[in-house]
């Protein structure tokens, strides 16, 4: 498995991303420009990019691979389909993770205002005691559940109370980071 994380978003520059998106096969290029915003553009073609990376260092893929979309959402490489790979944005990172392994990822800013209605809405009350002792649980709690959500491809549920009990995460590996210092957290999800 292999982690890439971008959290350079202050020096990037709209001269950066005209360069970057020329590196970009047409179809993502195109991709990238529907967005009506630069962060929107920026994160659409740095995650590609991040991913073409992640595919050279632990695959050697040197090609720019194409996407087919799954059912829910969830896309593969149509080139490579033994290989996995997720990726996730927020205000303040890019993350991308490849395996051979079914793989989800997910990064969320820790400044986001976050009401107490979301947290009722998609925490247990376990969870949510855990939050009300420390506030930062609630972004590993949330980004572990979309990294699972995201692993299995099925979107999102109902009912995200009960989504990290130990009968769902019986073959699943599940490991949070805290990068607080750049302001995101980080979860990522794989079968074992």
């Amino acid at each position: 498995m292999k982690t890439l994380i971008w959290h350079e978003h202050d020096t990037y520059s709209e001269e950066q991303l005209a360069t970057d998106l020329l590196r970009l096969p047409s179809w993502r290029r195109e991709q990238a420009l529907q967005y009506k915003f630069f962060a929107g553009r920026r994160d659409c073609c740095l995650s590609y990019l991040l991913l073409c990376q992640a595919l050279q260092e632990q695959y050697g893929i040197q090609d720019k691979p194409s996407f087919v979309i799954g059912e829910h959402g969830k896309p593969s490489l149509r080139e490579y389909p033994h290989v996995h790979f997720n990726l996730s944005h927020c205000s303040h990172a890019i993350a991308c993770v490849v395996s051979s392994s079914p793989v989800g990822i997910d990064v969320e800013s820790t400044d986001r205002r976050v009401s107490d209605s979301l947290i009722r809405h998609t925490m247990s009350p376990e969870e949510q005691a855990l939050i009300r002792q420390e506030p930062l649980h609630f972004f590993r709690l949330w980004t572990q559940k979309e990294a699972l959500v995201k692993l299995c491809g099925t979107g999102l549920q109902d009912n995200l109370h009960h989504l990290l009990s130990p009968e769902n995460l019986l073959d699943i590996n599940l490991h949070s980071t805290d990068y607080l210092q750049h302001g995101f957290v980080l979860s990522v999800a794989i079968r074992n």
